[in-house]
């Protein structure tokens, strides 16, 4: 009862959170205007003509408010899955090197543009980053692969060999990029101001499904964060399930990454959090790490937006919010394995 009544006050929460921001920003906008404006959306009218407040609370505000709740929904459900898979607590969507295949997509993208080499229409800095993102997954998955299946050990030192690499790629590109080193390291620091509808709908087109396939395999990996040898005794094949849901997390995260650029600690943060509230059962772990995501991205989001005097890249605020709550998971992380000793 008390995790039921937690679900619908974060969803609840989500919801007002959305009409809140929409009201912030360089133009306020009173919240009865923007909740008359979100009724006459819901109902399909049309905006008035001329309609300032409608033009810019649904063109520029809720396409933007909405990536950042998909984006850090992606993020803390995906964070949720690896730490159980993995048995590590400090794993989130970035440890298997997609990340760093996001930024080396992006930055070649933003090169190839400088240097003048023409490439078709459709290979966008999003495209290139996705990309990146999925071919480095593969990467990761390929090397760690071996006769015992992909086990978390070689799955976590994959991750770390092919992000190194490619932060040493990503460096040559910002050298080759020289004068315009300015668009790598901007999209390497996350934002979300230029999102669009076609960004917002594939991002929710994906999320749908991915939700489902967690949700649908909560009890399995349980059993799994409990230890590989009791998953086996049970009859749960770890090397599929590791594979099967690292691939679809990853490839959620790859999508999230490629619109809105690095924004990390959110999948490290939300199920640490959660955890304190609900316990360690990822059935509900992985229907709360959405809108709690959701939230916390919505909230650094809007921060940088409509507080600040000038606009910072979120991910410099998500790095500035999680940097000393790693530190904080990981010395606790230490204790505890000090204190099984």
């Amino acid at each position: 009862m008390k995790n039921a009544i937690l679900v619908f006050s974060l969803y609840g929460s989500l919801l007002l959170a959305i009409i809140f921001a929409a009201q912030l920003g360089y133009v306020h906008i009173q919240f009865r205007e923007v909740w008359s404006i979100f009724l006459s959306a819901v109902s399909g009218q049309s905006p008035v003509p001329g309609n300032t407040a409608a033009a810019i609370v649904m063109d520029i505000r809720i396409p933007r408010i909405l990536a950042a709740v998909l984006v850090g929904g992606a993020l803390g459900v995906s964070g949720t899955v690896f730490q159980a898979l993995l048995l590590n607590p400090l794993a989130d969507p970035y440890t298997l090197g997609v990340s760093s295949g996001a930024a080396f997509g992006a930055s070649l993208a933003i090169v190839l543009a400088v240097l003048g080499i023409a490439v078709p229409r459709f290979v966008s800095i999003s495209v290139m980053a996705f990309l990146g993102a999925i071919g480095s997954l593969f990467t990761v998955m390929a090397l760690a692969s071996g006769r015992q299946g992909l086990s978390s050990t070689n799955l976590i030192l994959s991750g770390v060999i092919v992000s190194a690499i490619l932060s040493a790629a990503i460096g040559f590109m910002k050298f080759l990029a020289d004068e315009q080193v300015g668009a790598i390291i901007f999209w390497l620091m996350g934002s979300l101001s230029a999102i669009s509808w076609e960004q917002v709908g594939l991002m929710a087109a994906v999320s749908l499904p991915c939700i489902i396939v967690v949700q649908l395999y909560c009890r399995e990996l349980n059993v799994v964060a409990t230890g590989e040898k009791m998953a086996r005794t049970l009859g749960i094949d770890t090397a599929r399930l590791r594979l099967l849901l690292l691939t679809i997390c990853s490839f959620w995260t790859a999508i999230a990454v490629s619109i809105s650029g690095i924004i990390g600690f959110v999948g490290l943060i939300i199920p640490h959090l959660l955890r304190h509230g609900v316990g360690p059962d990822n059935r509900w772990l992985a229907v709360l790490s959405f809108p709690a995501g959701g939230l916390l991205l919505l909230a650094a989001d809007t921060v940088t937006r409509a507080v600040l005097p000038s606009e910072v890249p979120i991910g410099v605020l998500t790095a500035l919010i999680g940097g000393p709550f790693f530190c904080f998971i990981f010395r606790k992380h230490q204790d505890r394995m000090h204190g099984g000793l």
